[in-house]
C-alpha cells in the first residue's frame, strides 16, 4: 500500500474553452520552468461508496481505475485545503473483500461505513490530456490535467436508476510538493483564459449533485 500527499487546484471550464500557454510561466516566475507537450490518456473509474453515500459525506472518495500512469484502487481522505491524502493498491495487490475492494482500503474506512458494504455508485469516463512542468534540474513540478469527463451512476445505487451522462470539462494543478507562487501564477493563468474555481470538491461529488 502507498501513500501520497495530492495537492491540487481545481477549475470548472467550457467545452470550448482553449488551455493557454504555460510556458508563459518562466517569465512570470522568473524561474527556469519548462512546459512539455501535451499528453492525452483516456482513463475509466469505478467508484465505491456505502447504500448511504457515507464515504462522500465525509469527503472520502474510493475507485477503481484503469488507464494512465496510475493505474489501480485510489482512496483519498481530506488532509487539509487544497490537499488530500492518497493512498493506492494496485489492481491485481492482494485479496479483494468488500465487494471487491481490497482489504487494506476497506480498513481504512471502517470508522466511516460503520460495517455497511461497499458496492459501486458511479463510472466515470476521461479524456485526460496533462501538461508537464519541469525545473531546470528536470524534475516535476506540476501537472495540468485537462479532464473531459463522462459520467453516470450506477443503477441500484442509493435508489436511483442509470440516466443519461453527464458530460463536463475541468482542470486540476497538481504539485508534488507546495509551490505557493506558481500554483498562484497558474491559477491566474487559467482564470484570464475564462476558468473559474471548481463548484465541488471531486468529480464523483460534480456528478452526485447533477
Amino acid at each position: 500500500m502507498a501513500d501520497y500527499l495530492e495537492i491540487e487546484q481545481k477549475f470548472d471550464v467550457g467545452e470550448d474553452f482553449e488551455r493557454p500557454d504555460f510556458g508563459a510561466l518562466r517569465d512570470v516566475l522568473h524561474e527556469d520552468i519548462t512546459a512539455g507537450a501535451p499528453v492525452t490518456h483516456e482513463l475509466a473509474a469505478t467508484y465505491f461508496d456505502t447504500p448511504d453515500e457515507r464515504l462522500l459525506a465525509s469527503k472520502i472518495t474510493l475507485r477503481r481505475r484503469t488507464g494512465g500512469t496510475d493505474e489501480g484502487w485510489h482512496l483519498k481522505l481530506p488532509a487539509g485545503q487544497d490537499a488530500r491524502r492518497e493512498v493506492r493498491e494496485p489492481l491485481s495487490g492482494g485479496p479483494a473483500e468488500a465487494g471487491g475492494v481490497p482489504e487494506p482500503l476497506a480498513a481504512r474506512v471502517a470508522d466511516v461505513t460503520g460495517g455497511l458494504p461497499l458496492a459501486p455508485i458511479a463510472v466515470l469516463d476521461t479524456e485526460r490530456t496533462v501538461v508537464t512542468l519541469t525545473g531546470r534540474d528536470g524534475r516535476v513540478v506540476a501537472e495540468i490535467a485537462d479532464d473531459v469527463v463522462t459520467a453516470r451512476r450506477v443503477a441500484g445505487s442509493t435508489g436511483v436508476t442509470a440516466g443519461q451522462p453527464l458530460r463536463w470539462r475541468e482542470i486540476e494543478i497538481e504539485v508534488p510538493v507546495a509551490w505557493p507562487r506558481l500554483q498562484q501564477a497558474a491559477a491566474d493563468l487559467l482564470r484570464a483564459a475564462g476558468a473559474r474555481p471548481a463548484g465541488h470538491g471531486s468529480k464523483l461529488a460534480h456528478l452526485l449533485s447533477g
